[in-house]
């Protein structure tokens, strides 16, 4: 094998979250692959929790979101801001729900 064997796609709208002003990445890319996987795992985690907040406990849709973004925006989360938000807004695309503020 030779030179980079990654084979997870990245979506754009997780790049755009570090890209800077000429579309570099603004971190090395291991660490924003990284980022990504551990973002996109999180994401699919939540899916569990979410439904049974949501069908268990009568949680609204949007309720659910908001919870999980104030959650994952704590300061001890490990996430940025920016993160959670695109957790919240995967969560939202993978349970089929309206996103977080729209």
């Amino acid at each position: 094998m030779s030179g980079d064997d990654y084979q997870i796609p990245i979506p754009p709208s997780f790049q755009a979250l570090y890209l800077d002003a000429r579309r570099r990445l603004s971190l090395p890319l291991a660490e924003y692959r990284q980022r990504y996987e551990l973002c996109e795992d999180l994401a699919q985690m939540l899916i569990e929790t979410g439904q049974a907040l949501h069908h268990d406990l009568g949680v609204d849709q949007a309720s659910v979101l908001s919870r999980t973004e104030r959650g994952l925006r704590a300061a001890d989360s490990g996430f940025s801001a920016a993160e959670a938000r695109w957790v919240v807004t995967r969560l939202a695309e993978l349970l089929g729900w309206p996103a977080a503020g729209g």
